[in-house]
């Protein structure tokens, strides 16, 4: 092994986020480098691209202030590593996992690199149990099951932040007695100080700090570091389920800006576009970091469940971010404008939303028996009732029958309690009886789909 660790004043250019080193030698692709200032000062940086003796590397602080003339780059012969132990839970970290909560810093039980390892297809366990989030239109009608990824599509000014803290603090596992563990691991990418004190004061008075790990990178922090940030918590939530045997929850807000600033480092390293001006390999990003949710056959208890949260824009949900995410992901749960404009909260569309592997984690012995033909009858009654609601514009109530009434009477039902139940916190009992409740203003010829 080579101890010598070579210094390089070559730096040619400086970029953006980005330095050019020429006659790198004996580095790879994804090494970590010390950039060291004329005054002293020393950040980190990791290298992009090699091509010929040329070295792309983006500093992970920025790169204001380097002197191409008088600075220098240090390989240290290593990946990004994050340090971890169980003394990460109720702490929060930067997008680097370095604390920022005045607490110091952990005492490492280990040092992982950030990437984890790819989970063998063959050696992945079919989810099959039940997550409760205490979201009616989520444990109802689009159950999370454990393994699982279900992003959360939401628009611009949609309370995203909002539904997201709901579920870090209500989210468990139904049912246990115990025996098994859950935790949360909560990322945030390019939020703003009022946000991260919003999610933190939250988390504190709901008492859920002490099961959360949060590593949060703000609007402000460098562009680069939105990048290390899901990496870091999805390690940190891998070594938590394999390593610790924890039912782990990851919840990543929000993934639009992590595009954006892959975006913005493909322009500065001068990569030809694709659509919208997003790299062409933002799908094979994004699957590496949502395909590391699932459970390992022999690999003890542990789970690592992903809900991303990403905001559409322009509420179009054909643009490149959540049209990709839902190729990769099982599902997903649509914030609807007109509902939120309604003071519905939360303002949940259920038509266009979808959970692949709620079949999996619902019935007997999971959630009830029952559930999915309850579910099932839920959205066909809301469907006829929208379509109702559409036909009133045309012809007006009065050319409505009886029948179509109290199709109208139910969708507005459905909204105003069922989806729309606030804050509060429901189980699973409560949400699929309520369903039941609502539908009983139904005609019985009406419910084909429940069992009698």
């Amino acid at each position: 092994m080579d101890l010598i660790r070579r210094e390089y004043r070559t730096i040619s250019d400086v970029s953006g986020p980005l330095i050019f080193v020429r006659g790198i030698s004996r580095a790879g692709f994804a090494e970590m480098c010390e950039v060291k200032l004329p005054d002293g000062e020393t950040r980190r940086g990791q290298i992009l691209k090699i091509e010929g003796d040329l070295a792309v590397v983006q500093v992970l602080e920025g790169t204001s202030g380097i002197d191409a003339d008088r600075s220098s780059v240090v390989p240290t012969g290593e990946s990004a590593m994050v340090s971890l132990s169980t003394d990460i839970f109720g702490r929060v970290f930067n997008g680097l996992g370095e604390p920022i909560d005045g607490l110091p810093p952990i005492v490492p039980e280990t040092r992982l690199d950030i990437n984890g390892l790819p989970m063998n297809p063959t050696s992945r366990e079919k989810p099959s149990e039940f997550i409760q989030t205490g979201i009616s239109a989520i444990d109802g009608l689009n159950t999370l099951v454990r393994g699982q990824k279900l992003p959360i599509f939401s628009g611009a000014g949609l309370p995203a932040n909002e539904l997201a803290l709901q579920i870090t603090r209500q989210a468990k596992v139904a049912g246990e007695e115990g025996a098994e563990e859950f935790c949360v691991v909560f990322g945030a990418m390019g939020i703003t100080s009022r946000e991260a004190f919003f999610f933190r004061e939250g988390l504190e008075e709901a008492g859920a700090m002490e099961r959360t790990v949060s590593y949060i990178n703000l609007a402000s922090d460098p562009t680069v570091e939105r990048l290390f940030t899901p990496r870091i918590a999805l390690r940190a939530a891998e070594y938590l389920a394999f390593d610790k045997g924890y039912h782990v929850m990851v919840v990543l807000t929000d993934m639009t800006a992590y595009c954006e600033a892959l975006r913005e480092i493909g322009s500065a390293r001068e990569e030809i576009p694709g659509r919208r001006g997003y790299p062409g390999y933002m799908y094979t990003d994004l699957a590496m970091l949502y395909e590391r949710a699932g459970r390992l056959k022999g690999g003890g208890k542990g789970s690592v469940t992903i809900m991303p949260i990403l905001t559409m824009p322009e509420d179009d949900i054909t643009h490149p971010i959540p049209d990709l995410t839902g190729y990769i992901t099982e599902g997903q749960i649509v914030l609807s404008r007109a509902m939120h404009r309604r003071g519905i909260y939360p303002p949940i569309d259920a038509l266009p939303c979808l959970s692949r592997l709620m079949n999996l984690g619902i019935g007997e012995g999971k959630t009830r028996e029952g559930h999915r033909g309850l579910a099932d009858q839920l959205y066909a009654s809301y469907a006829r009732g929208c379509d109702t609601r559409r036909l009133v514009a045309i012809v007006g109530e009065e050319g409505l029958t009886e029948l179509d009434r109290l199709y109208l009477k139910f969708a507005d039902s459905f909204e105003g309690k069922f989806i729309g139940q606030g804050e509060e916190e429901r189980g699973i009992e409560e949400t699929l009886t309520l369903g039941r409740e609502i539908l009983s203003v139904l005609p019985a010829t009406e419910l084909t789909r429940l069992k009698r």
